[in-house]
């Protein structure tokens, strides 16, 4: 007999609440639920892809063709010791640990998805600095309402699965604390040349977001849809919405193959979102107003397809804010576009990280230069002059997102994901 529904969520909500914890407790307390068997990565490495970012030919797909972000995610923000660019003998011991990983699970959701990324300040290390192919720069405020505080640690390491107990046991091997991984053995560890900074995690996917909202800045009568990905209510990785892997790459120079990755942490407030707002106002203001008015968006979006149809926004953002007084939040990043496709790559999840509700704001691009062009999108700076429409209200969802964090990272191709140089060769 299968499990029931309640004891089905009962069990999703204790591995997001593990992963949340995190540590060899947490792990054995999802081993004592049952194990999983998770299929072993390949034993030649020549076969994988040249681009750590490369995951969505091995992601899971719904129905309209849509890739699946994996369930649980941990962010792990790393610092180099010491100064200057790392040693020879840190550079074979990091590839090694990695090298574990790649061997130990498969690439995909029933096995882990995983890149390596360095900062700005990481790059500083060098003499040389990066080459005009990259696109890198330190974070800055993207809005004037905005006062984050900018992230440098020298690496971030995303670890994602739709197993919570696969991403506990890679960040227990990678620190030295299982020497075993999925029966493969590990030959080095990265408490050998890094200091772990910071952990941030969290979770994506339908119904994992409606059991874990119980906490605040959402209110307290549980208004999140049970078959909701996150935490706003709607669908959001459209595949026609998302640039493609090719487009966020770097196509020349030495990281050829790479990406550049920006990662914010943004706390939500969801009390006026869904205490205020029904749900037409709520699709007016993620989509835009026509979507609202012609009832294009049912439940949480999933009518939609495989596009959120924003072309079929009538007039542009100056119409929408004199016929409706406010602008939605889709209709204003499309206006970031090139040749009519998206030019970012989203992979960001919710998270209740310090029992808040929260989202990890991770997007790949190119450059750096084309997530700010599409965040300050969001400000809608032009459509303020309507009285109707201010910084932060009738604008989008800017009234209920508050930027906490931001860094700004370089993904490097697989060769030169062990501590690169800033010119390599």
């Amino acid at each position: 007999m299968p499990p029931s529904r309640d004891r089905g969520l009962s069990r999703r909500a204790f591995t997001k609440a593990a992963v949340a914890i995190g540590g060899a407790s947490a792990l054995g307390a999802c081993l004592d639920r049952g194990g999983i068997d998770v299929p072993q990565g390949p034993s030649e490495l020549s076969g994988l892809p040249s681009g750590q970012h490369a995951w969505n030919k091995y992601l899971s797909t719904d129905e309209a063709g849509n890739t699946l972000g994996p369930r649980h995610r941990v962010l792990l923000s790393l610092d180099y010791p010491g100064d200057g660019p790392p040693a020879d003998v840190d550079r074979t011991t990091l590839e090694r640990a990695l090298d574990g990983l790649d061997r130990a699970y498969e690439r995909s959701n029933e096995g882990l998805a995983y890149t390596i990324s360095y900062s700005p300040a990481y790059f500083e290390r060098f003499e040389a600095s990066l080459p005009d192919s990259v696109d890198l720069p330190e974070p800055k405020a993207l809005s004037p309402f905005e006062e984050p505080v900018f992230d440098s640690p020298d690496a971030v390491i995303h670890l994602a699965s739709d197993h919570g107990q696969v991403v506990l046991a890679a960040e227990e091997a990678l620190f030295g604390e299982k020497s075993e991984l999925n029966g493969v053995e590990m030959e080095a560890s990265l408490a050998e040349v890094f200091e772990r900074t910071d952990r941030r995690t969290g979770f994506v996917g339908d119904g994992l977001p409606a059991e874990s909202q119980d906490v605040e800045g959402i209110p307290d009568d549980e208004p999140v849809p049970d078959d909701a990905s996150l935490y706003m209510g709607f669908e959001s990785g459209f595949s026609k919405n998302q640039a493609s892997e090719d487009r966020v790459t770097i196509q020349e120079g030495p990281f050829a193959d790479g990406t550049t990755q920006h990662v914010s942490k943004i706390r939500l407030r969801l009390d006026d979102w869904y205490g205020e707002q029904d749900h037409d106002d709520r699709v007016a203001e993620m989509f835009c107003p026509f979507h609202a008015e012609e009832g294009l968006v049912e439940g949480t979006g999933e009518s939609l397809g495989d596009s959120s149809r924003i072309e079929e926004c009538r007039g542009d953002l100056d119409e929408a804010a004199r016929e409706h007084g406010r602008v939605g939040h889709s209709q204003k990043t499309a206006k970031a576009r090139e040749d009519d496709s998206p030019i970012i790559l989203r992979r960001d999840f919710d998270s209740t990280d310090e029992n808040e509700a929260g989202l990890h704001f991770v997007s790949l691009q190119r450059g750096i230069g084309d997530f700010e062009r599409t965040r300050e999108a969001m400000n809608a700076t032009e459509q303020t002059t309507n009285p109707a429409i201010r910084q932060r209200v009738n604008n989008g969802i800017l009234e209920y997102t508050f930027v906490q964090r931001r860094g700004n990272f370089l993904v490097p191709p697989r060769k030169l994901r062990a501590f690169p140089p800033a010119r390599p060769g």
